[in-house]
């Protein structure tokens, strides 16, 4: 069984709250890990800094992980307060947090200075940690499976959002707040709430200050982010062209117009032909294999006939080794007409795609117990 965990007890110092205006008005603060290095250099001219001070900000929050004040002693204390307020405003403030495998999964519920409500998953494995980001609150997508996609899309979240949650998820892992002691994020998967293709510009800023050095970055692989989406082709082309080896997942669910035009509407307007060609670009592109995210749905799409036209379709791109299947136990939602896939159907299914030459997995299951699909903490908020 999860425990929901107070506040207090993950985070000593939660953030402060902000005076948030109703939801969908209005812009975040503006905050360093929005800027660019000359918008950096030009704020701290607007502040009557020196550019040093900026650069020394810059450390605590992308080297150190640290948002507090109180903690950033080599900036005058008369100051500290200004200056930090200035630069790193609050973003997200805890609302609830839940933890699942003995602590080592734990989903938060932030609140965005809207009242908008995001969730990120922090994940700990024995030779990796992975931080489950949002980029929108809520999603326009409308898939119908999908806790997010029902609640409709709020709106997109600033590069300073989605970059808060990954910091604070570098920060608890270093301050050994994650059982198994102090340790290192390893992985970013854009995989929480909306669609990051459909925010691209705030996704590419984030992606960017994540894989730059600090103190202009956290200094992550590019190989160790994976960017999903469900298949905005514009956007994915866009991507094979920006010169950052990210991972690129894409969201299938169904290898036949019919049926996914029905589960992932966005398929109305590019097929699943052209949305696996612009896949097998990014793979030609950037040589990078891409993964191919396909939730089991009982009945729905777990034939083994699918697997068979899945592995037609995959295989119809080439034979290197540019793809690799991760099924996901779908989590259902409750009173939602979705479900599970049987384990014998999720086998067949496995061993029809081995056959044709296709790498398959299935997906380690974590924080069912925790409203763990997307949405479904925010939704029951």
């Amino acid at each position: 069984m999860a425990n929901e965990v107070d506040v207090a007890e993950v985070n000593p110092k939660p953030l402060p709250l902000v005076m948030a205006p109703p939801r969908g008005r209005g812009k975040p603060p503006r905050h360093l890990a929005d800027l660019s290095g000359d918008e950096r250099k030009a704020a701290a001219e607007e502040l009557g800094l020196k550019p040093f001070r900026v650069k020394q900000v810059a450390h605590h929050y992308f080297a150190r992980f640290e948002r507090d004040p109180e903690q950033m002693t080599d900036l005058p204390a008369k100051e500290r307060d200004a200056i930090v307020g200035a630069l790193l405003p609050p973003l997200l403030n805890q609302v609830r947090v839940l933890e699942a495998d003995k602590g080592t999964t734990r989903k938060t519920l932030w609140r965005l200075f809207d009242n908008a409500l995001v969730e990120s998953v922090l994940m700990r494995y024995p030779d990796r940690a992975t931080i489950c980001v949002s980029s929108q609150a809520g999603c326009g997508m409308a898939c119908p499976f999908c806790a997010t996609g029902q609640g409709g899309l709020q709106r997109n979240m600033s590069t300073a959002e989605i970059m808060d949650q990954v910091v604070d998820a570098a920060h608890q892992m270093a301050s050994g707040a994650v059982p198994g002691g102090p340790g290192r994020l390893s992985n970013v998967v854009f995989m929480g709430m909306g669609e990051p293709m459909a925010n691209y510009k705030a996704v590419i800023g984030a992606v960017r200050r994540m894989v730059a050095p600090a103190p202009d970055g956290l200094g992550l692989s590019a190989r160790n982010i994976t960017v999903s989406t469900v298949g905005l082709v514009p956007r994915m082309l866009q991507l094979a062209e920006e010169g950052i080896p990210v991972t690129l997942a894409l969201s299938l669910h169904a290898p036949d117009d019919e049926l996914r035009n029905e589960l992932v509407p966005i398929n109305n307007r590019s097929s699943v032909a052209e949305t696996v060609a612009a896949a097998w670009n990014y793979a030609k592109t950037t040589k990078r294999r891409v993964s191919i995210e396909y939730a089991m749905m009982r009945d729905i799409n777990d034939q083994a006939w699918r697997a068979d036209l899945l592995g037609d379709v995959l295989n119809s791109y080439g034979d290197w080794g540019w793809v690799h299947v991760n099924l996901i136990p779908l989590n259902p939602t409750p009173g939602s007409m979705w479900t599970a896939s049987r384990r014998e159907d999720e086998r067949e299914f496995v061993r029809r795609l081995e056959a044709k030459g296709i790498p398959t997995t299935v997906r380690d299951t974590r924080g069912s117990d925790i409203d763990g699909a997307c949405g479904q903490l925010a939704a029951a908020e």
